[in-house]
């Protein structure tokens, strides 16, 4: 058993400043309890990734002292770095009912899921280790069986809220376990860990009822198919559509593998109430009248092989969206989405659809599951804590949480915005971030997790911009001589018939640079391939101001 000299640790290893790949970990001698895991998507300047991942060296480094993996949430920004997680550290994984299917269909698609232990919990579970125990409280938040952690320590409590949003109606009957925050802030909290994405927006964040109202007015006023998309995740949003499509006498239809996979786990599971005999499969909508027809996919972030992607260009095999469609983007965009989302939109109004789009507020579509500043000022006196971290955010939202810990009581000085990678130290009730472990991206490839690195993309975005230039040189093996004129190849270059000059230069100038190196460097095929770069690379700059990835390949006869 530990002493009280020992420190208390908390660790960021993902989802500051950005919205993704969340991993906290909290260290109090030989315990470390991590908190969710889960991916971020790239962006369009990481060429070809596929996901990116926290980089988890130092609990590798560590791993006899990592006691469990508990997840707030079933988000993908929580889940969805498990299953690599779990490859190379395979530890106890505690989740609620609804977030366990949800990380099932992971492990299962990794073929991972009959070697990993999954422990289910709910807001009255508690958790015992050497030096920490762990209590939970409910928090409502824009998908089912949502908790906030209490960590126990030697040194004081740690509060991790999740993600949440304060709803007074919410759909499920979801509620804020209020009246426990309040219980837990009675006893003493010394440092709270707190979500901040809505930190910037004013007042307080609006009840999901409200959009339950607008998807039952949009699909009685639908003359034909109306079809709706949101996050597959989005259960309470689920249930409206299946509300309304009842209300309407409607059939309904899912497309998209996300959003039948997780219907699924949410009917099995009991989280979805659907009536016998209204789902319908994708074959059977052009069976039906379209005044009868709902649609539920995918794609609300413009994602461009998500189904509703498909549909607006036509490329959905056997469904079409037709002239006189209400089509309903029930999901505001994320951040650096929007392009892609009105790409979309653009492109239903082109087909002749009716189009109910844009924020919470214009088209009452959707309402954020994330607190605004009411709510997490709520959060903050519930709690009471003596110091505070922002977390999941971009730094602007932790500077906003920051302000609004302090207009509420947290003393200056006593909120720390810190880095991925950064540790806040604990000892005699005194915290300070003195220190950093390795942390970063991990990024997945096809089937490579972290095999690519800054050099590949590098040439990947060198190649997405010039293009390459392969340049073939035939020489003697025992001469060490060009027997024949150098063969040069365009790939996203040049034109090759347009440009026949400067292939001709380039060809003139691989024979000289080759012919004029010393008879000892050119038995070194890499001196060759070294001094050839450098002269055409200087040659194509100077002459049209691009910058392909040179390629030579030696030949030896």
């Amino acid at each position: 058993m530990s002493t009280k000299e020992e420190a208390l640790s908390v660790f960021a290893l993902g989802g500051l400043h950005e919205i993704g790949k969340n991993m906290y970990a909290i260290q109090y001698g030989e315990d470390i309890v991590i908190i969710d895991c889960g991916n971020k998507f790239p962006d369009e300047s990481l060429l070809g990734i596929d996901l990116i991942i926290p980089d988890i060296t130092y609990l590798l480094e560590n791993k006899n002292k990592v006691k469990a993996l508990i997840v707030t949430h079933g988000h993908e920004d929580h889940i969805g770095g498990i299953p690599f997680f779990l490859k190379k550290l395979n530890i106890p994984v505690y989740a609620t009912r609804f977030t366990l299917g949800l990380i099932e269909l992971k492990l299962k698609e990794h073929k991972i899921f009959r070697e990993s232990e999954l422990n289910e919990i709910n807001a009255k579970s508690k958790l015992t280790f050497n030096n920490i125990s762990i209590d939970f409280f409910k928090v409502t938040h824009s998908i089912p069986d949502c908790l906030g952690i209490v960590f126990r320590t030697p040194e004081g409590n740690i509060v991790h809220t999740g993600d949440f949003k304060f709803d007074y109606t919410p759909a499920k009957n979801e509620h804020s376990d209020i009246h426990k925050m309040a219980e837990i802030g009675k006893e003493g909290v010394l440092l709270l860990l707190s979500e901040s994405t809505n930190a910037e927006r004013r007042g307080s964040t609006p009840t999901e009822q409200i959009v339950g109202e607008h998807v039952d007015e949009a699909f009685i006023k639908a003359d034909r198919k109306v079809i709706l998309s949101t996050f597959a995740s989005n259960i309470s949003r689920v249930q409206q559509v299946v509300d309304a499509a009842q209300k309407t006498q409607r059939k309904l239809a899912l497309l998209g593998r996300s959003m039948v996979n997780v219907v699924q786990v949410a009917m099995e599971r009991g989280y979805l109430s659907v009536p016998d005999g209204m789902l319908i499969d994708q074959n059977q909508i052009n069976d039906l009248p379209p005044e009868k027809v709902a649609i539920l996919c995918t794609g609300s972030q413009g994602e461009p092989m998500a189904a509703l992607s498909r549909l607006s260009t036509g490329n959905f095999r056997g469904v079409e969206i037709l002239a006189g469609d209400t089509v309903i983007l029930a999901a505001g965009p994320i951040p650096g989405n929007e392009k892609a989302v009105t790409r979309i939109v653009d492109n239903l109004f082109t087909i002749g659809a009716k189009v109910i789009y844009g924020s919470g507020s214009s088209s009452g579509m959707h309402v954020s599951g994330h607190g605004y500043q009411e709510d997490l000022k709520l959060m903050l006196t519930l709690m009471k804590p003596k110091y505070f971290i922002p977390i999941h955010g971009e730094y602007r939202m932790l500077h906003h949480h920051r302000l609004l810990a302090e207009s509420v009581g947290v003393e200056l000085g006593n909120t720390f915005i810190i880095n991925n990678g950064d540790v806040v130290d604990i000892k005699h009730g005194e915290a300070r971030q003195t220190r950093k472990v390795e942390t970063g991206n991990t990024y997945v490839d096809g089937i490579g997790v972290g095999e690519v690195g800054d050099i590949v993309l590098r040439d990947r975005k060198q190649l997405s911009e010039d293009g390459m230039l392969i340049m073939i040189l035939t020489m003697s093996k025992s001469e060490k001589k060009l027997v024949s004129n150098p063969d040069t190849i365009s790939r996203g270059f040049i034109h090759m018939k347009e440009s026949e000059k400067l292939l001709n230069d380039i060809n003139d100038l691989i024979k000289k640079t080759v012919n004029e190196l010393p008879e000892s460097s050119r038995n070194e095929w890499h001196v060759i391939k070294k001094h050839l770069k450098r002269t055409v690379g200087q040659y194509i700059f100077s002459h049209i101001k691009k910058k392909p990835m040179i390629l030579p390949v030696i030949i030896e006869v």
